[in-house]
């Protein structure tokens, strides 16, 4: 358990093949967070969050009646895409975890990056003028992901790290031979 903990550590010195895989391995582990919190997100869309969706496209279509015909459509779209992300995720999350690589790593860097700041863009202009209403999540599911966004990318960071760390350790191992 303390190896997982110092792993975890984005500030932990890492010296050796080990230490630099199970750093590395610390953005799988971040993948893996990420799946979960996709699947609760996919659990409140089959649930509470089909109605909120049928209640905002019932809402857009009073404006525009093509948009009617698309309604279930668009809700059923929305809820196979978030299926299909969590398994793509799941994915590469399973590579990272047998092949620790450094490409994994800085793609879900940024991308949670760019989830963090579009997040807080999305929360400040939020009832601003001249902004059209959209279908907010509950609170409870913005911070959550606000959390687990932060986590992941201090994890991502570490695998980052580690994965860099492993790459120069095999480099220099091979060239003593």
């Amino acid at each position: 358990m303390t190896d997982l903990i110092r792993a975890l550590n984005p500030t932990a010195p890492i010296t050796t093949e080990s230490e630099a895989i199970d750093a590395a391995r610390a953005s799988a582990l971040a993948i893996f967070l990420g799946v979960l919190w996709g699947i609760v997100g996919v659990i409140y869309l089959m649930t509470a969050g089909q109605a909120v969706m049928e209640a905002a496209v019932a809402q857009a279509s009073a404006q525009n009646p093509e948009a009617a015909g698309m309604a279930g459509a668009m809700a059923q779209t929305a809820l196979w895409m978030s299926v299909g992300l969590v398994v793509i995720q799941a994915i590469l999350g399973f590579v990272q975890w047998t092949k620790p690589n450094i490409v994994i790593p800085i793609i879900f860097a940024i991308l949670v990056a760019f989830g963090l700041v579009s997040g807080l863009l999305s929360l400040a202009m939020a009832g601003q003028a001249g902004m059209p209403e959209t279908v907010q999540a509950p609170m409870w599911q913005v911070w959550g992901g606000f959390i687990v966004m932060a986590v992941q990318l201090l994890m991502h960071i570490n695998g980052i790290r580690g994965a860099r760390k492993l790459d120069k350790l095999r480099f220099d191992a091979a060239q003593t031979y």
